[in-house]
């Protein structure tokens, strides 16, 4: 049986693969395994949920769950899921659930959930809570059911502690922001401006229907354009739940999460916030990385693909800076999850302390070109045992040396391997990735 959690929650077509049945059923396990623990008090869950149209209807399903397994809810309204983490924590509660899809379209919806003070829940609660979905339980009854309170000023918290975890003002920067039509259009730009900058807010109408539909970080050509038109510093962009930020500098040039991670490591090294001078990032960020961190005293630390792999290498080493190529970032010290609002703040405040440029700035990381094929086979497992495929991979690996890398990575959803290569040129990588491309495909 396919295990219920991916990598980040539970996620499918709103109404059809998570249906309010199935949101109600997590919920109202998650409650009583939390009660199994021996809590010895009431539960109590914060609830929170990005714009889209189904999440009215997951968020009903999600409440009753709870409260029928004798939880109480603090409801939060829609924010980002960072957010939702935080005040998991400010507010004392056993449980968080975010219902968002993230940078999926607007027809999905997913369902995250937070164990106290906003931690992402370890794979074995995850696995128990599973287990008990569908199963009969305890059904309280009178005064013992849980009770519904929504929380007045969630937003507010949120935004007091952004601005405290900001070290510098952004007096004279012009961002563009991009909100994807998400759960941050209310609070990002009204963050941005409380910490001093000069704001230009895209896609902040949330319709319900129209969230992640041709912006966000998944879709930059407008924030570019924008950045252009209306001669701005730079142009930050988010996702449906606003737990990542990409970023586009004067000239629209794209900055992606490796050189963010790059500009915050030597910042925090700076100002001696960089524990153990450590950088922890996953496999699919570029050599480029590696090579600049190298040459600034950086050691990186690598990780499986997904923030709960950074997540747990942050946690184990005690390092205070780590995150995705895709913009999702952690810095532990202020955020229990990826929080793109926090990356994005403590980035404009790296360019305000310094007066430099992003691209200036972005410079100190040389992107080595990168090719990423994904190759559809019948047999993951047959393809990592394979000799032809091995035999391709040493012959990349001995042309390459240390000017590049090669990675074959099965997807955990799919029945797919990705070939990702990376060379001195581009014609280089992609010659390589077609060549190990074809090993691969052949197998199958």
């Amino acid at each position: 049986m396919a295990r219920l959690f991916g990598t980040d929650g539970v996620r499918g077509l709103a109404n059809s693969d998570l249906t309010p049945e199935l949101a109600l059923a997590l919920s109202g396990a998650a409650a009583r395994v939390l009660a199994e623990h021996d809590l010895g008090h009431r539960p109590v869950a914060v609830v929170g949920r990005d714009p889209r149209a189904s999440g009215e209807m997951l968020e009903a399903a999600v409440t009753a769950g709870l409260t029928s397994a004798g939880a109480d809810v603090l409801r939060v309204g829609v924010l980002p899921t960072p957010a939702l983490a935080h005040l998991v924590a400010v507010l004392s509660a056993d449980l968080g659930v975010m219902i968002s899809a993230s940078h999926n379209p607007m027809p999905d919806n997913g369902i995250k959930l937070f164990a106290t003070g906003g931690h992402k829940l370890p794979d074995p609660v995850e696995d128990e809570i599973s287990a008990r979905v569908g199963a009969a339980g305890e059904r309280p009854t009178g005064a013992r059911i849980g009770r519904v309170h929504d929380v007045p000023g969630a937003a507010g918290r949120y935004l007091e502690h952004l601005l405290l975890a900001t070290p510098h003002p952004l007096d004279g920067i012009r961002v563009v922001v991009d909100c994807a039509h998400g759960a941050a259009s209310l609070v990002a730009p009204e963050a941005y401006r409380r910490a001093g900058a000069d704001v230009v807010a895209l896609s902040a109408e949330p319709t319900g229907l129209n969230i992640n539909d041709g912006c966000g970080s998944t879709h930059l050509d407008q924030v570019r354009k924008a950045v252009l038109e209306h001669g701005a510093a730079l142009g930050i962009a988010h996702d449906g739940d606003a737990d990542r930020c990409l970023a586009v500098d004067a000239a629209g040039e794209v900055v992606d999460g490796d050189q963010i991670m790059a500009v915050l490591a030597l910042a925090m090294r700076e100002a001696g916030e960089l524990a153990e001078n450590t950088l922890v990032a996953t496999v699919m960020s570029n050599l480029g990385l590696h090579l600049a961190m190298r040459a600034h005293g950086v050691a990186v630390r690598t990780t499986a693909v997904g923030d709960r792999y950074v997540l747990e290498e942050l946690s184990a080493g005690g390092f205070s800076l780590g995150g995705e190529q895709s913009g999702h970032l952690v810095l532990p010290a202020y955020a229990t999850t990826g929080d793109g609002l926090l990356t994005a703040l403590r980035l404009m405040a790296r360019m305000a302390a310094t007066g430099r440029s992003l691209a200036d700035l972005a410079s100190v990381l040389t992107r080595l070109p990168q090719v990423l094929i994904n190759v559809a086979v019948t047999d993951k497992s047959a393809v990592s045992a394979a000799p032809a495929v091995a035999e391709a991979i040493a012959g990349a690996e001995t042309e390459l040396g240390e000017t590049g890398r090669v990675l074959l990575r099965p997807s955990g959803t799919e029945q797919v391997v990705r070939v990702m290569v990376e060379a001195p040129t581009q014609a280089g990588a992609d010659r390589i990735a077609q060549r190990i491309a074809a090993a691969v495909a052949a197998v199958s």
